[in-house]
């Protein structure tokens, strides 16, 4: 497996970003990164309140990718899709993670209200092999499905605002500013 899927996102500053990491959680894949998709770019308070209104089915994580067989519930609403589910596990292991990272955070001395999950990375991991019997003297497989979970959290970027006076949208260029600046 790769160290950390993202690792080229913290190389350039590696002291703004904190992150953790979840090898062969007994969790299902695919619920797992239905869970990531819901998180990935929130705030890590709005998270934490999220994640437990989901375990007590107050709000909904929506399912778009891996959504065959998956009921419908009118609290998907509002994330313009019909098909969402209450992951109770997948939630109860990303909390750990997220937990984790937080306290990396905080041990490289970043403002933990102002974190942000920059990246979260759900990997499949080796199925675990069962069997199970069935009629007739056959056997079946009984597989789980494990996961790999990166979590990168960090600061808000501080944005530049642009200046007034490079202002390409209104189709002037630099040469008539400069023309009109000397005429004046």
């Amino acid at each position: 497996m790769v160290r950390y899927a993202a690792a080229s996102i913290a190389s350039a500053n590696p002291e703004k970003f904190a992150k953790a990491r979840g090898e062969y959680v007994r969790t299902h894949f695919k619920n797992m990164r239905e869970v990531a998709a819901a998180l990935n770019g929130m705030n890590l308070k709005k998270a934490y309140t999220y994640l437990g209104d989901v375990q007590e089915h107050k709000q909904i994580i929506p399912f778009r990718r891996h959504a065959g067989g998956i009921g419908r519930a009118s609290q998907a609403k509002q994330f313009k899709t019909t098909k969402g589910r209450w992951p109770e596990k997948s939630v109860k292991y990303i909390l750990r993670l997220l937990k984790n990272a937080e306290s990396n955070a905080d041990a490289k001395d970043l403002d933990v209200d102002e974190l942000v999950i920059k990246n979260i990375v759900v990997n499949q991991a080796p199925k675990t092999r069962r069997r199970t019997y069935r009629a007739h003297g056959r056997i079946n497989p009984y597989q789980g499905h494990p996961c790999h979970i990166e979590i990168f959290l960090s600061t808000p970027s501080v944005e530049i605002p642009r200046a007034k006076d490079l202002d390409v949208a209104a189709g002037s260029s630099r040469k008539g500013k400069k023309v009109a600046a000397i005429e004046a």
